[in-house]
């Protein structure tokens, strides 16, 4: 990858992204994720070579520097947090590829994000309590965080959250799933058993070890 173009591209590339140029100068031509409007991709010709910045984070900032010279802490952005990419040709296609993924990823990172991602993991015929749910996406303390994400959630049917239940395994009341019986009907088909809408969290709570779910 060389050209502004690929990189451009490959920066569309990812779900609700749009390319701006927001200082009226066509040097600088940015990709910025729709709703946020934050930027996970910035592209200029700086000394004869088009540049890139993207965002890092400080666990492997410092490593991608080490290995390619080619990368440099964010010109004009901060280093702590940036680092810029000089498409010299001396970096492998996939390795540009990897930081601007994980730019992205940065970028679009959210407590909602994460506790969606936290409830996707819960294993049919298990169930979560919510501050497990919060232990998994990063934060114990965020319960509520986690009760208010549930109940907006977007897409029921890829984000099992009929699977969560309170710190004594009772089950959300009738208005979280449009039905009284519908959460406990569908961890009946799951293969739980619930009993007066509730579970036995000693026999069907997942365990949860050094941040993951136990198998």
């Amino acid at each position: 990858m060389q050209t502004r173009e690929e990189a451009l591209t490959y920066g569309l590339s990812f779900q609700d992204t749009y390319q701006e140029a927001p200082f009226h100068d066509p040097n600088w031509q940015l990709v910025r994720v729709k709703g946020s409007k934050k930027a996970f991709l910035w592209t200029y010709e700086r000394d004869g070579y088009i540049n890139l910045n993207v965002k890092v984070n400080p666990e492997w900032r410092d490593f991608y520097r080490q290995i390619y010279e080619a990368v440099i802490p964010g010109w004009h952005q901060n280093k702590e947090h940036w680092n810029t990419i000089i498409l010299d040709g001396s970096i492998p296609d996939d390795d540009i590829k990897r930081m601007i993924a994980e730019s992205y990823d940065i970028v679009t990172d959210s407590p909602t994000k994460r506790i969606y991602e936290a409830v996707k993991k819960i294993p049919r015929g298990k169930v979560a309590t919510y501050a497990q749910v919060a232990e998994l996406a990063g934060n114990a303390k965020m319960c509520r965080a986690v009760g208010n994400a549930l109940h907006k959630n977007p897409d029921p049917d890829g984000i099992p959250c009929y699977r969560v239940v309170n710190a004594k395994g009772e089950l959300a009341g009738k208005f979280a799933f449009g039905g009284e019986d519908v959460q406990k009907s569908l961890l009946e088909n799951d293969g739980i058993e619930v009993c007066d809408y509730c579970v036995d969290l000693k026999k069907y709570a997942i365990e949860i070890v050094d941040g993951k779910i136990a198998e």
